[in-house]
């Protein structure tokens, strides 16, 4: 398939300031952050462990794994906060997110090289970046965001 001519979907999502999209074949569902419980000496960016529909899932809060501030939000838009539940090499992991935004679906094409440093979010987390309506969305590699050890060590959480 030629790459330029490709389609990706997005699932787009508020962290902080800045718009983020993960490919949506990466996502397994949006869900309400409740009911999550913290785990005595977890990493510092690990909230705790959330039970879906029976199945344990570690909770990462990408806020203190990259030293983001969380987003203003209004009463409206907190409504819209809750978990991404992205799927790891077969391992289910909930994200924390301030807002989820909507599903777009960009040309693959379009897709640019990240610059070296994008808001506290190192490059070697982004796939890309591309025009968004007001600015720019940054794509998450969500395979870059843990190294083996750390993936290893979240299977272990949730067990």
């Amino acid at each position: 398939m030629d790459e330029r001519n490709s389609k990706l979907q997005l699932v787009t999502f508020q962290l902080g300031e800045e718009l983020y999209g993960i490919d949506i074949m990466e996502v397994e569902g949006i869900v309400r952050e409740d009911n999550i419980r913290t785990i005595p000496n977890a990493p510092s960016y690990v909230e705790g462990i959330f039970n879906l529909r029976g199945a344990i899932i570690p909770v990462i809060n990408l806020h203190n794994r990259f030293h983001l501030k969380r987003a203003s939000l209004s009463e409206e838009d907190k409504l819209l906060s809750g978990l991404i539940i992205i799927n790891i090499n077969e391992m289910l992991i909930g994200v924390i997110i301030d807002k989820v935004s909507r599903v777009i679906t960009i040309d693959t094409g379009e897709i640019q090289r990240p610059p070296q440093m994008l808001s506290g979010i190192g490059a070697e987390y982004i796939r890309g970046v591309t025009h968004e309506d007001e600015g720019y969305l940054i794509i998450l590699d969500i395979h870059r965001l843990f190294d083996p050890k750390e993936l290893q060590q979240l299977g272990r959480i949730a067990q």
